[in-house]
């Protein structure tokens, strides 16, 4: 017998919030088999579970590695289910960002954890990686047209780098339409202020509602 769309959207839920990722591809396909709105299964069933697992990693019942493999089996799920959305729903306009760890620092778990929530929470992310060349922030900011760029560091030497990014904004004339968002353990709020940065967020889950608050998303 066929499950309810309410049982596979908890089973769905349930399965991202606890990392089994066998579990979330089995219902997964039990939910396409039944022709089930792939986007409510997107969103009412992995996003949801993710939004969950965010909560406990703010509560600090979750770590950081916690939610990386929760964002494991939703990635799983997702990659059932987005062939199944309609063209319209998947070709939504999302508010793009580009994210990366600045030139000369190579730690990115934050700054991954940061990605996975932004695309959980709806925005396109472009991700340059680590250690990234602070003209590359600009160039790619350019090309695709990002609303926001968001820099990570958790080196006190590599923290200049990040108001170097906004003179380079500045430089190539698109500072005004670009949002600047950073983090990372040695920043602050006084650091952003100094360097004239949009908004500074100190965990993964500010950063999403800072994005939103800068951009006028509900």
């Amino acid at each position: 017998m066929t499950a309810s769309k309410e049982q596979l959207l908890k089973r769905l839920s349930d399965g991202v919030l606890e990392m089994e990722e066998e579990e979330v591809i089995e219902a997964c396909e039990e939910y396409v088999e039944a022709k089930y709105k792939a986007f409510d299964g997107i969103m009412e069933g992995l996003v949801d579970g993710m939004n969950r697992a965010s909560q406990l990693y703010e509560e600090e019942e979750y770590f950081v590695t916690d939610v990386l493999l929760c964002s494991d089996a939703m990635y799983e799920g997702l990659s059932i289910l987005r062939p199944h959305l309609p063209i319209e729903e998947e070709g939504n306009s999302k508010p793009k960002g580009v994210i990366g760890v600045v030139e000369g620092d190579t730690h990115d778990i934050g700054k991954n954890l940061v990605k996975i929530m932004m695309e959980t929470a709806g925005f396109e992310m472009i991700d340059l990686g680590r250690d990234v060349s602070l003209k590359s922030f600009v160039d790619k900011a350019k090309e695709v047209n990002a609303s926001f760029v968001c820099m990570s560091t958790l080196m006190t030497t590599t923290m200049s780098g990040m108001g170097k990014v906004i003179e380079l904004l500045k430089e190539a004339g698109i500072r005004d339409q670009v949002k600047v968002l950073i983090g990372g353990g040695p920043i602050s709020q006084k650091f952003a202020d100094t360097i004239g940065a949009d908004g500074y967020s100190s965990n993964a889950v500010e950063a999403v509602k800072l994005a939103k608050k800068m951009l006028n998303i509900a």
